[in-house]
């Protein structure tokens, strides 16, 4: 049987939540069939950190890795999905209690973001903490990933989360969404496009329900 996949994606469409500021999604119709033309033929203006993204190192350090030179191995692989219930705030290690850190190497942390509609924007959110990101790099976690819109809080000018994910080493999923999706754990892939001196990317990420061990 093929394993059961998890679109966690956030869909792409006009009216959906951006970061304040940033620029909408729109999708512009060139070519119609409906009008004559041979094919169905649409444009897109989006920013680079739109829906569910990663962010390149590129975002935040000015003279960092930019999205076409990342390694692709921290975007695919075992994941584990824990759900914190609380609504904003740092994230510590005590926020994960009785979790098997020797079996995490992606955290994906389910919030109450997920239940948001999609064209509100959450002004409070939760994120790493430096000290969860420090704890996550000692257990060998490669990828932190979230509901939330960033790994800082909205109004945050020195990104100290986004800096110690990343001084740990560990790669940055942004804008995930986990309606329906059961803590455990599953098979990630989220791939970025190859944008030459790219500081983000969306992605299309998907879950694979790992199959049970023998």
């Amino acid at each position: 049987m093929p394993p059961r996949i998890f679109d966690i994606s956030r869909t792409m469409q006009a009216g959906m939540a951006v970061w304040p500021g940033d620029t909408p999604f729109a999708l512009h119709t060139e070519l119609e069939i409906a009008r004559g033309a041979s094919v169905n033929l649409t444009s897109l203006t989006l920013s680079s950190h739109t829906g569910t993204h990663i962010d390149a190192p590129r975002h935040f350090l000015h003279d960092d890795l930019p999205v076409d030179q990342l390694p692709l191995a921290p975007y695919i692989g075992p994941a584990t999905v824990v759900t914190v219930n609380r609504e904003h705030g740092p994230l510590t290690p005590a926020d994960f209690p009785g979790l098997d850190w020797s079996r995490v190497r992606r955290l994906l942390v389910h919030s109450p973001a997920s239940d948001l509609p999609p064209e509100q924007f959450p002004l409070e959110f939760l994120y790493p903490s430096p000290e969860l990101a420090d704890f996550l790099g000692r257990h060998g976690v490669v990828l932190f990933g979230s509901d939330a819109p960033s790994m800082d809080e909205v109004d945050s000018k020195t990104l100290p989360g986004h800096k110690a994910l990343r001084r740990n080493g560990i790669a940055i999923l942004e804008g995930l969404l986990f309606q329906n999706v059961p803590d455990g754990e599953y098979e990630l892939v989220a791939l970025p496009l190859k944008i030459a001196r790219g500081d983000g990317s969306p992605v299309r990420a998907v879950l694979l329900a790992r199959q049970p061990e023998a």
